[in-house]
């Protein structure tokens, strides 16, 4: 299927790994210009061959969880038709355990990168008639989980984010939406299996018992591969989604047993 996205800019927050990078590819092989994004220059190189493989992308050193990061990353790319806000951050730790501190960076990664690129790049695409947005949330923004409860906060201040973005685009060629995915293969996840597992066996064991213990209601029972969430993403950015607008839309693998 012709997404058609050819021609277009995108802008990818925390896309040197996992999700974030699997989105860069999947729109870099429908023909959009990536900006990939991330702190170092090492992982940028790595990301941009990978991408570059798909199709045509440049790199953003910057931090896009400050304020001063994303003022660098506008700068470097002042417009963009679509805006994927994938950066984030989770931990797993006791509620009665999480200090300010952790309650801020996370509010900070996972919110506000979002809110400040967003109050840039919206505006202009309601102003050019065309452009998607499109947050990386999860499936704890709706499904708290008690083992990392400041983490789901943040998501869920994502999804209402998102649909408040969307009311102002009536009548527009501007769509905003939400993609909750969840448990995914991404960088760093089989330590967190592990701190949440009451033994820390190999992969593949931690993997079954977080499954069965932790998240029994996924009709998937595995992790999910961050292509499978691309696919998802990269419908949302093109022109073929108009009627999607306002959503939150799930890869969660059927862990989430409400039906809205």
């Amino acid at each position: 299927m012709d997404l058609q996205l050819k021609g277009k800019t995108a802008v990818v927050t925390g896309s040197t790994a996992g999700i974030g990078l699997s989105i860069a590819e999947e729109l870099a092989r429908e023909g959009v210009k990536v900006f990939v994004t991330g702190r170092s220059q090492p992982k940028i190189d790595d990301a941009l061959a990978a991408v570059r493989r798909a199709g045509d992308a440049e790199g953003v050193v910057t931090d896009a969880a400050t304020a001063e990061g994303c003022a660098a990353l506008i700068q470097r790319v002042p417009t963009a038709d679509i805006l994927v806000n994938n950066l984030g951050i989770y931990e797993a730790k006791p509620f009665a355990e999480i200090p300010d501190e952790d309650w801020l960076r996370l509010f900070n990664v996972n919110v506000m990168s979002g809110v400040r690129l967003s109050r840039h790049y919206f505006p202009r695409m309601l102003s050019s008639g065309w452009g998607r947005v499109i947050f990386i949330a999860s499936e704890s923004g709706v499904m708290t989980p008690g083992e990392m409860t400041h983490y789901g906060v943040t998501k869920s201040c994502q999804l209402a984010l998102s649909r408040g973005m969307a009311e102002l685009t009536k009548g527009t060629q501007v769509t905003v939406n939400t993609v909750m995915p969840g448990p995914t293969k991404s960088e760093g996840i089989v330590d967190f299996l592990r701190s949440v597992s009451r033994q820390a066996g190999d992969a593949a064991e931690a993997e079954a018992e977080f499954f069965r213990v932790h998240r029994s209601s996924s009709l998937l029972q595995r992790l999910i591969d961050p292509a499978e969430i691309a696919h998802m993403v990269a419908y949302l950015a093109s022109p073929l989604s108009a009627a999607t607008n306002g959503a939150a839309l799930r890869v969660e693998g059927g862990l989430l047993r409400s039906i809205i």
